[in-house]
């Protein structure tokens, strides 16, 4: 059993790799598809998803949601926002990866936690521990710093950040699996994606047909970019403890960062420099804090098991009298306590069947 444990444990990694490997070498693919503008890019986005995610749900044979799911008139609606919002994401990336900005989209995705703990305060009335209080300051300063490098406020990772942040805030409500929240998302975006490429294609400006079937692969292809890295971070999900998958989670970003610099030729000043350094100090504050409170809370629940249930020793390891329910509880909350360890998991860079989220990149 510990043998075929750790063999699945393997193959999570090796997907969870994969899907941030792929979200993190994205920036690669959208130059690819000119001379098409980002927003026929993002409408072939759209329409492609659907496609792929609907042959998806048809082979794994996965629709008795969208039954319940159009009972819910208010989880309708969240999806509707959510479907919004990541067009907005979408779309910015995409402009902001073919305008020459890769390493100022990267930043988006560091910021993404700090913001996302900051909408926690504001929205949701959250307490923060004093070191995470000082990562959140110590972001802000980041971004005052980067704000008087660039000459201008940094609003392409600002708006990447908080974009996703309130996607990520509005899935948690929604508790959709991950490619039945893409199928819902991208058939609330489907017709107005669709009347755009007619309307672009009535006035002679599509790409699609006007390049060559090699171009029209490559948007057709844009599906596939969407999906496959979602259902290899699904495969990830269920195998691998949320504490990897939120350090994993930082891949895509140091990629995109490294090849804004090495590939893309972005200008990097010591003023850009001081900031990010600024912002991986907050994300290094945040991810110490995190692993700490994991580690306590790991041998508060350690000790109460053992008290509570003799088979349980105070070590954590489950002995073979002891339950499947203690054993579960044990993973379980040690799991999830340790999922702060990149101020979120799942719900900031990638996507689970149980949170329902998925990437913008």
């Amino acid at each position: 059993m510990a043998g075929k444990s750790r063999g699945e444990q393997r193959i999570g990694l090796l997907n969870g790799f994969a899907a941030y490997g792929m979200w993190g070498l994205v920036p690669l693919f959208w130059p690819l598809l000119k001379p098409a503008g980002a927003i026929e890019m993002l409408a072939h986005r759209m329409v492609w998803s659907l496609a792929v995610v609907g042959v998806l749900l048809v082979v794994m044979r996965r629709w008795a949601w969208a039954g319940e799911l159009l009972r819910q008139p208010r989880k309708l609606g969240l999806i509707t926002i959510a479907a919004a919002v990541i067009t907005v994401n979408w779309g910015v990336y995409i402009w902001a990866v073919n305008s020459g900005h890769v390493v100022e989209a990267s930043l988006g995705y560091f910021i993404n936690p700090l913001v996302t703990i900051a909408m926690g305060v504001l929205l949701l009335k959250e307490r923060l521990r004093p070191v995470q209080w000082a990562a959140v300051g110590v972001g802000a300063a980041a971004v005052l710093v980067l704000t008087i490098g660039y000459g201008r406020p940094p609003w392409i990772s600002l708006c990447l950040a908080f974009s996703f942040a309130t996607y990520g805030l509005v899935k948690k409500k929604v508790n959709l699996g991950g490619l039945e929240s893409l199928a819902a998302e991208s058939t609330i975006q489907f017709l107005p994606a669709l009347a755009y490429l007619l309307w672009l294609g009535s006035r002679g400006d599509a790409t699609f047909t006007a390049q060559g079937p090699g171009h029209a692969a490559l948007l057709a292809a844009t599906g596939v970019v969407t999906a496959i890295p979602l259902i290899a971070f699904g495969a990830a999900a269920i195998r691998v403890p949320l504490s990897t998958l939120g350090l994993l989670q930082y891949m895509a970003p140091v990629f995109q960062f490294l090849l804004g610099i090495f590939y893309f030729h972005e200008a990097m000043p010591a003023e850009r420099w001081a900031g990010f350094a600024l912002v991986w100090l907050a994300l290094s504050l945040l991810t110490f804090d995190a692993l700490r409170a994991a580690r306590r809370g790991a041998r508060a629940l350690r000790a109460a098991a053992a008290a509570a249930a003799p088979g349980v020793p105070a070590s954590g390891a489950v002995t073979p009298g002891s339950t499947g329910a203690e054993a579960t509880g044990i993973a379980v909350v040690a799991a999830g306590t340790a999922t702060e360890a990149a101020g979120i998991a799942a719900d900031t860079m990638g996507s689970t069947g149980q949170a329902g989220t998925h990437p913008a990149t």
